[in-house]
């Protein structure tokens, strides 16, 4: 998927971090970037299928975790990156154990580390197309076993 292409949510409730974000992806071609200021906001625009979710873990109203945890029973293959100010090793565990792809921490490196992810979002995408797309499928390959 070409990265013009892709549905980016971006959920924090720090408006300078929102931006930052918001003005670097688009800056890199991303031109599908949503954002929302609190989980519950992010999760009532579900329905417009984001590929990709950058989410904040402390917010004010619905937490970062119960907000993953919605995401994923609505469409566990949304990518949810968290985005935090904590670096909690334990909280880190927590989110990638409810699905969380990544977990990354807001500091001076964050515009480095949202590309990063970015591209490691697009390997497991091609690996994952390519993985489907050697597959023989149906009665077809039950019958040349």
């Amino acid at each position: 998927m070409i990265k013009q292409q892709q549905r980016i949510f971006l959920v924090d409730d720090d408006p300078f971090c929102l931006s930052l974000m918001e003005h670097t992806l688009k800056a890199n071609g991303y031109q599908e970037v949503h954002t929302f200021d609190s989980g519950a906001a992010c999760l009532n625009a579900l329905t417009d299928e984001p590929d990709i979710v950058f989410l904040d873990q402390v917010m004010n109203d619905v937490s970062g975790t119960d907000t993953l945890k919605a995401i994923k029973r609505f469409n566990p293959d949304i990518y949810v990156v968290f985005v935090s100010g904590q670096q909690q090793v334990e909280v880190a565990v927590e989110s990638l154990k409810f699905g969380a792809f990544d977990y990354i921490v807001k500091d001076e490196q964050l515009v480095a580390k949202v590309g990063a992810v970015l591209g490691k979002i697009q390997v497991v995408r091609i690996m994952l197309t390519r993985k489907q797309n050697s597959r023989p499928s149906g009665l077809l390959s039950f019958f040349s076993l």
